[in-house]
């Protein structure tokens, strides 16, 4: 007590008992306080399994209770363990720039603020059984998942019978097995991943370079790691990119040149490519039919290549220089593209090369470029040589494993941001693997770096267009494949976590990104061992390569028992209405926004622009879709009524060409004005407009946003249904996305609404014929008016009948 101890020589003779005393109380009360929280939680742990049991003695279903329990005493565990080891738990806090100056606070008052958040999920399951048990609320019994018995379809995952959507953590507790069932359970999710014993450093990863010793046999040790994996779970196994052996870089001292944040070699060395067919191929021999691979091989980690000034990766060595292997490459690819002539390609780059074997090029390239030929001419070719690579990965796979299902982790903000010198052509990548995979997020509030409030909090509760948008685009190029997200980021980023993150908050983004065509996700991350300590890779000196990692644990689901519980729970209640919900995500797509990577090379803002368009389009009650050249070539046409041309000055003759098509047989365009389509992709005019021929050609007569989405929703003749859904927030903006379908299970509607607004909002249900109806929510059983209100974050899933 080493404040008692100076402060007792201050206090005057006649005050020291009476100062002391006081401070005994103080003290005494500080450690009563702390054993109340506990105490009132194992009163609560007990008020809760009473109830269970009376539930189950009437035939309810507890699963959702079981979930609550397990996360209540593990987090209890948890909360003791960051009191006993507070220093430590201030220094993860320290990693994390937002929380470094308050750590020594935080990290005091971490494991009460844990207690106090496992009481509020008892008090909420408390509630629960009792409005079940005295029939306030009823509700449909939780399918739980038996994770040894998982199947794979086409486009969904199968468990007894029925389409389920699966949960897990990425990254978790590494260091742990496999069959650890504090850590791999129906709680926590129970997805298996090759290499139980992964480490941050890359020679400890299977699946690299590593694998393969100078010799050429196989390092047994990293071998072992994906054969000894438990044939029982359904899994994944993730290609690690990150790095080459020592012998290598002596071999070929080219081999880094190129190289970017996750992908740490270049691409197009010849040496690293013998290296990796060797590797991916045994890795592909020895898991040829394994469950753990059931959820695909991630052919990559976050793959981009940005190669342009200025930008933030530069400063971890990505793309500061090119190897003598990706010019040459370059070389080949303008020959090809311009035909073998020179003298064009000197034209289109101002420039005075003698033969193509003579062009060199900057990289990092200039920005300031954007916009001209030389700038379209690299982002494409760079975009092509990873489409080159990763199908390369892929054929080397399936050599010698052919059934392999692949997908790639690839970051949602490099379709929807601006910037387009990554390397990463979206549609195609989405396109060549056969499941869609993605690394997507949505943040609860600002990323703690901006200066200034983001563009997105003027109107919402929740940054959700990133996530909806890149989602609508894939399932648009590839309608019928399992969607993966094999790195969530809904609980926390690089950028934004909140310590106290609301429930309603975490509800609301898992059912969006199930809506909009997730099968299964693993969310960033899971790092406590069953103890309640970090795992290994965050004891002792963090010094990681990764510059997200050290300042991960900080703020993290691992510290917050209401937000992980909130994930389990929504997860049982899509589960649960696994049928309804694939009704409501899978319909016709009736309007498609066309869209065109090489206006998004050229233009500056080209994505913001259409990010606005599908925006303004998103609470209107329809699903909406996406057209592209490929698309228009090799989709069915009546799978949509009208494309939709907005802002999109620069296409090749080839997408112009496949419009024209469309519009020949019979197909029906909307443009907004005749400057889109007007360029080719080197910013010279074209010599043709499009032809209304046997469709129908509509120029909008105001060259403004209102005028165009007004033009596009009139245009759409397979609209929604004869169901309607209102709005009132208070501004002209709507705030509730909605969606409604026949239900797949008989009579009525199907209604899924949610409040992305910052506010609650007035809704109200029509039907076109005016005929009476009656509107039941689906999650409690109980009865709604056709007006009603919703809370901001809020979701509801409606069961509508018509009266007989």
């Amino acid at each position: 007590m080493p404040y008692f101890r100076i402060l007792i020589p201050t206090i005057p003779k006649a005050l020291t008992k009476y100062a002391l005393f006081i401070l005994l109380i103080s003290f005494s009360n500080c450690k009563q306080e702390e054993i109340t929280y506990e105490k009132e939680a194992l009163s609560k742990i007990e008020i809760l399994e009473k109830l269970m049991d009376k539930a189950k003695s009437q035939a309810i279903d507890v699963t959702r209770e079981e979930t609550t329990l397990w996360f209540a005493k593990e987090f209890l565990k948890f909360a003791n363990w960051d009191e006993t080891n507070n220093d430590a738990v201030e220094k993860l806090f320290g990693y994390y720039e937002k929380y470094e100056t308050d750590k020594v606070k935080l990290a005091d008052e971490l494991p009460d603020f844990e207690r106090k958040k496992v009481i509020e999920i008892l008090d909420i399951g408390i509630k629960n059984l009792n409005d079940l048990l005295d029939g306030t609320i009823t509700r449909k019994a939780a399918q739980k998942i038996d994770w040894q018995n998982i199947t794979v379809e086409d486009n969904r995952l199968v468990n007894k019978g029925r389409p389920i959507f699966l949960h897990d953590y990425f990254s978790k507790t590494v260091g742990a097995p496999l069959t650890d069932t504090n850590i791999y359970n129906d709680h926590l999710g129970a997805i298996y991943h090759t290499g139980s014993h992964l480490y941050e450093v890359n020679k400890d990863r299977p699946s690299n370079p590593y694998m393969l010793n100078e010799d050429g046999t196989f390092d047994e040790k990293l071998l072992s790691y994906i054969t000894e994996v438990p044939d029982t779970n359904i899994g994944f196994l993730l290609l690690w990119n990150m790095g080459v052996p020592d012998w290598m870089k002596k071999k070929e001292p080219e081999i880094e040149k190129g190289r970017s944040l996750f992908t740490g070699f270049d691409v197009d060395n010849p040496l690293l490519r013998e290296v990796w067919s060797k590797v991916i191929k045994k890795t592909g021999e020895v898991t040829k039919g394994k469950k753990v691979t059931d959820l695909g091989y991630i052919l990559s980690n976050e793959p981009h290549w940005f190669s342009e000034k200025g930008h933030w990766t530069y400063k971890f060595l990505e793309m500061n220089s090119i190897s003598s292997y990706t010019l040459n490459k370059f070389r080949s690819w303008l020959s090809e593209k311009y035909k073998n002539d020179i003298k064009t390609l000197n034209t289109n780059w101002e420039s005075n090369f003698k033969s193509f074997e003579k062009i060199t090029v900057e990289i990092p390239m200039d920005k300031a470029k954007r916009g001209t030929p030389l700038w379209y001419d690299w982002c494409r070719y760079n975009m092509d040589r990873g489409i080159e690579w990763f199908t390369f990965l892929q054929n080397e796979l399936r050599s010698t494993n052919p059934e392999a299902d692949t997908h790639i982790k690839i970051m949602a903000k490099l379709f929807v941001d601006d910037y387009r010198s990554h390397g990463i052509d979206y549609e195609a990548l989405t396109e060549l693997t056969s499941m869609i995979g993605d690394d997507a997020k949505i943040t609860g509030g600002r990323n703690y770096r901006s200066k200034k409030p983001e563009k997105w909090e003027e109107k919402y509760a929740y940054y959700w267009s990133e996530l909806a948008h890149s989602y609508d685009f894939q399932e648009s190029v590839s309608p019928n494949k399992i969607h993966i997200n094999s790195e969530g980021h809904f609980l926390s980023t690089s950028g934004w976590r909140e310590l106290d993150t609301p429930i309603d908050y975490v509800r609301s983004s898992f059912w969006l990104a199930t809506l909009h065509g997730m099968d299964a996700s693993m969310s960033w991350f899971w790092a406590r061992d069953a103890d309640g300590s970090p795992e290994d890779r965050l004891e002792g000196e963090l010094n990681f390569f990764d510059p997200a990692l050290a300042g991960s644990y900080a703020g993290s689901a691992n510290m917050q028992p209401h937000v992980v519980n909130e994930v389990s729970q929504v997860m049982y209640d899509l589960n649960s209405f696994s049928e309804e919900i694939l009704a409501l995500r899978d319909q016709r797509r009736p309007l498609r926004l066309f869209h065109s990577e090489t206006s998004a090379i050229n233009k500056k803002h080209h994505m913001t622009e259409h990010s606005e368009l599908y925006e303004s389009l998103y609470f209107e009650g329809l699903a909406i879709g996406f057209a592209t050249e490929k698309i228009i070539t090799k989709q069915d046409h009546s799978n949509w009524d009208v494309i939709a041309v907005y802002k999109t000055e620069f296409v090749t003759d080839n997408e112009f060409d496949a419009l024209q098509s469309y519009l020949d047989k019979g197909g029906t365009i909307i443009i907004d004005s005749s400057n889109s389509l007007s360029k080719n992709e080197y910013g010279q005019l074209r010599n043709k407009q499009l032809s209304s021929s046997s469709g129908k050609l509509i120029y909008a007569k105001e060259n403004n946003l209102g005028s165009f989405k007004k033009l596009a929703m009139i245009s759409v003749t397979d609209n929604t249904s004869k169901i309607k859904l209102s709005e009132d927030n208070g501004s002209i903006n709507k705030s509730c996305t909605w969606r409604v379908t026949e239900n797949p299970k008989g009579e009525g509607y199907i209604m899924t609404i949610i409040n992305l607004g910052k506010t609650t909002s007035d809704l109200k249900i029509s039907n076109d014929n005016n005929t009476s109806f009656s509107i039941k929510n689906m999650l409690n059983g109980q009865e709604l008016d056709k007006s009603f209100k919703l809370s901001s974050k809020g979701v509801l899933l409606l069961h509508i009948s018509e009266s007989k």
